[in-house]
């Protein structure tokens, strides 16, 4: 194997998965083909608000701070993360020594007071999940294993760990993820259970002025059209308000992925390089999925080879991508370099 980068310490107890990554989840599957984010309201998902608080968390953990995803419902999980921030463990039961470690990030998640959410995958049972991920843990982490650790910021996977390591490292990385989301602007929290109430009073959030509010309602019931229209009303009453400006931006990114076959999109790009519809829609599925760079390189290439109205087309969608990103992303920042030095 070329080049593998090299593992941080904690990954240690973490355990090779090529073999179940091949063999994962076939086209047609739910989550199969799409990138981390999926769509909401995705066909299938359930209608109320997966990892609601209802019944009591495990280990005396605070209600609604520890959500169990399966294929079926990680898409709806994923709408939250627009607004609080999340920690994506993928741990496997057919590992014995990897089973556990959603309820350590939790524990640790828990003197946070709601600023951030566990999601708990088994990889095992929700084989989809894994194959969406399965090129992002690839990247980060040099080859297929679990468990691993990523957080989760309005869609977007952040790599965070591999294997197991200790409760102290645990604690330091989910406040550096929550300092990350801070500077990006996501600042919801999630409502926790008694176990986690009695300090939550002291500390409360300020809320969300309405339409803001009124879009993250829509989204957490998968009613895009509905989202997109309060975030339109928010700007169209201050045009200058930056949270309205993502959140439309990302809302029409799942519309415009919502349903659509990726692997006939990507064929169709590969087959015709010059078709700018089907390079962008590959660059929507790459930026939805977490392949910012991928995405950003794609589109800038193809304003290199396009001119006019076409070029003018693909410039302007490479702008909406930036701001789905947002405009603080180090990414963002080169990205807009190299589409100045494309263009000029």
């Amino acid at each position: 194997m070329s080049s593998t980068p090299t593992p941080p310490s904690g990954a240690r107890g973490a355990i090779d998965l090529s073999a179940l990554g091949r063999g994962a989840a076939p086209a047609g599957q739910p989550g199969a083909g799409r990138g981390p984010a999926g769509a909401p309201g995705a066909p299938g998902a359930p209608s109320a608000p997966a990892g609601s608080a209802g019944a009591p968390a495990p280990n005396g953990l605070p209600e609604g701070l520890l959500v169990d995803v399966t294929d079926a419902t990680f898409s709806e999980v994923m709408n939250r993360t627009l607004k609080v921030p999340a920690v994506l463990v993928l741990w496997s039961s057919a590992h014995e020594q990897t089973v556990g470690l959603a309820e350590r990030v939790a524990a640790a998640a828990a003197r946070l007071e709601g600023r951030v959410f566990v999601v708990s995958a088994d990889v095992q049972t929700s084989p989809a999940i894994l194959q969406a991920f399965q090129q992002v843990i690839v990247q980060a982490f040099g080859q297929l294993t679990v468990p691993v650790t990523f957080g989760l910021l309005q869609g977007q996977p952040v790599p965070l760990f591999p294997g197991i390591p200790p409760d102290e490292e645990i604690g330091l990385v989910l406040d550096q993820l929550v300092q990350a989301a801070v500077q990006n602007g996501i600042t919801g929290r999630v409502d926790l259970g008694p176990a986690g109430d009695a300090s939550a009073d002291d500390d409360e959030m300020p809320p969300l002025p309405p339409l803001i509010q009124e879009a993250y309602d829509a989204i957490d019931r998968g009613d895009l059209e509905a989202a997109a229209t309060a975030y339109e009303k928010a700007l169209a009453a201050d045009p200058k308000d930056h949270e309205a400006e993502l959140g439309l931006a990302q809302v029409r990114l799942m519309q415009r992925t919502d349903g659509i076959d990726a692997q006939a999109v990507r064929a169709a790009a590969a087959a015709s390089p010059e078709d700018v519809d089907a390079q962008i829609a590959v660059a929507d599925l790459d930026v939805l999925g977490g392949h910012v760079a991928d995405a950003f390189t794609r589109l800038i290439d193809t304003v290199r080879a396009t001119e006019g109205a076409e070029r003018d087309k693909v410039r302007t969608h490479l702008l909406e991508l930036f701001s789905v990103v947002g405009n603080h992303d180090e990414r963002v920042r080169k990205g807009r370099t190299a589409l100045m030095n494309a263009l000029f």
